[in-house]
């Protein structure tokens, strides 16, 4: 038979504890938030378990037996140094920085320039970031959360808080569309020059599917066009003039707004949506913090 086996249960264990250090079963069950007759049944299930009473009756009151004393004795102590290592651990976790690993992208132009925000609004997070482009599993050992574009269903032994969805918009500098026939997209197409990336390539099809375009078309301008390795790259091409680009509309939104780049034709939802995936035996409440302010934001 194990070691555990032997032992009472951890309930009977700690309304025993409560009762010898208050006095009383009244006063024990107030302090563990159940009732007298909760705490009474406790008790005899401990003096069965060791087949000898620990409390006797004097007056209105309670006193240990010798057995009880002896039983104090050890509870005691092992209740207070597991309260002892939970504090312990808990003061820890608190102080530990939260992980958050983010595409490059994402980081770049649309997280760092808020920083000081999220850091000013949520101090007690204590946020670590790490730019992660190909290693965006949140089961890695050094993260606490990831932040990341994907389509459902989500894995099962993984939280997920669902932050927008995304939605994927073309665009150029003014003088690219200045010397670009674009009237549809199809034109565009047929005349421009695409810019493209190797760690999205499903963006473009997704955005001419809504479009109507025809597949054998965009197949001919990717022949024309250029492709980048990581979607920050291709962002920095399209800025610079080189052509047309198709990034979700959350990384380009303050370039658009500064007439940076033009978007002529409206954003396309892809099924998709930004993430912050949950590690497993993550922080919960810092997560949930850290997904709230995330979600304003965005």
């Amino acid at each position: 038979m194990s070691s555990a086996a032997s032992l009472p249960p951890l309930n009977a264990l700690r309304a025993f504890e409560a009762t010898a250090r208050c006095g009383s079963v009244t006063a024990a069950a107030e302090e563990l938030h159940v009732t007298h007759g909760a705490v009474s049944r406790q008790l005899r299930t401990l003096e069965s378990h060791f087949g000898t009473a620990l409390f006797e009756r004097v007056g209105r009151g309670l006193t240990l037996t010798a057995h009880g004393r002896e039983l104090q004795r050890s509870v005691g102590e092992a209740f207070s140094r597991l309260s002892e290592g939970c504090a312990t651990l808990k003061r820890r976790l608190d102080e530990a920085p939260f992980t958050l690993a983010c595409p490059g992208s994402l980081l770049a132009r649309w997280l760092i320039p808020r920083l000081d925000r999220l850091n000013a609004d949520l101090p007690a997070l204590r946020l670590r970031v790490i730019s992660s482009e190909h290693e965006l599993d949140p089961r890695r050992d050094d993260v606490d959360a990831t932040l990341r574009f994907a389509a459902p269903p989500w894995p099962a032994d993984l939280s997920v808080f669902t932050l927008r969805p995304e939605r994927i918009v073309a665009v150029a500098t003014p003088d690219v569309w200045r010397s670009t026939p674009s009237e549809t997209a199809a034109d565009m197409l047929a005349h421009g020059t695409l810019l493209d990336t190797a760690s999205r390539p499903q963006a473009w099809t997704q955005w001419t599917d809504a479009m109507g375009v025809d597949p054998e078309t965009l197949a001919a301008a990717r022949q024309r066009g250029r492709t980048f390795e990581h979607l920050y790259y291709l962002l920095e091409a399209a800025l610079s003039g080189l052509g047309v680009a198709i990034a979700p509309d959350v990384l380009v939104a303050g370039e658009i707004e500064r007439g940076q780049l033009v978007a002529p034709w409206p954003a396309v939802e892809t099924g998709a949506a930004l993430g912050l995936w949950l590690a497993p035996g993550a922080d919960e409440r810092r997560a949930g913090a850290l997904a709230a302010w995330l979600k304003r934001e965005l």
